[in-house]
């Protein structure tokens, strides 16, 4: 049986998307009013088919987990449940944009994640084991970017596409290591998210709030007291990032 389903982890979700949101649109909004009167920025800036720039964000991430049919047997009738939790972490990246058409880019990134996840462990007589990795990840996203009509010095976006991803942090070997939580090295993940770009005379700052959802199990095929009763193993993640770009030379 499954752990979460999609409206379930949406549900538990909703809320830190909603705040992100929130101040997305009150910069939009507070940066909108204050150059109501001011003169375009960077007019001819899409005429350039491609432009370099950087990102920093933060993100909270966790896994998502499904049971396999040996949880629920009697060789684990002591282990009541297995819960991830949402630690934070935080991304850095290089950025080419290459203009496809009037409203249509192409992102190749470039990023270092940096992550943290916690499994916990809770056993039937109320004890509970929590299982702690970090892991720095090599990241490799491809997107889409689909851009609104400039309004001013303000305009919106969709972006959208998919994120090889590989651990660069190696694992120990020593037998201490093989008890924990394995995972593979390599992972899929398909991206989604929504952002505003913000000209200024010598630069575009866009923030972004995106959503990443695994698509491969995680999980590697070797048996141990910790992967026992699971099946899948995904990561997923929640982030809001700051884009720099350089205007036309």
């Amino acid at each position: 049986m499954q752990a979460t389903h999609l409206w379930h982890k949406l549900h538990l979700h909703w809320h830190k998307g909603l705040v992100l949101g929130l101040l997305l649109c009150a910069l939009v909004g507070h940066t909108a009013k204050a150059q109501s009167s001011v003169r375009i920025n960077l007019p001819n800036y899409d005429e350039k088919w491609l432009h370099y720039g950087f990102l920093i964000g933060l993100h909270s991430s966790s896994y998502r987990l499904q049971y396999n049919d040996f949880f629920v047997s009697p060789a684990m009738d002591s282990v009541h449940s297995i819960v991830p939790k949402n630690l934070g972490g935080f991304k850095l990246g290089f950025i080419s944009n290459f203009r496809l058409w009037q409203y249509l880019d192409f992102r190749a990134l470039i990023q270092v994640g940096f992550y943290e996840f916690q499994t916990i462990y809770r056993y039937t007589d109320g004890s509970e084991l929590t299982e702690f990795r970090d892991a720095t990840i090599v990241e490799f996203p491809l997107l889409l970017k689909y851009k609104s009509v400039r309004r001013g010095n303000i305009g919106m976006y969709l972006i959208g596409g998919i994120n090889p991803a590989f651990e660069a942090s190696a694992k120990g070997e020593d037998e201490e290591e093989r008890e924990k939580l394995q995972t593979r090295n390599f992972n899929l993940s398909l991206e989604a998210g929504v952002g505003f770009d913000l000209f200024f005379p010598l630069f575009k700052f866009s923030p972004e709030l995106r959503y990443s959802f695994g698509l491969l199990n995680a999980l590697e095929p070797e048996v141990n007291s910790f992967n026992a009763g699971l099946q899948r193993l995904s990561p997923h993640n929640i982030g809001i990032f700051i884009t720099f770009e350089g205007g036309p030379s």
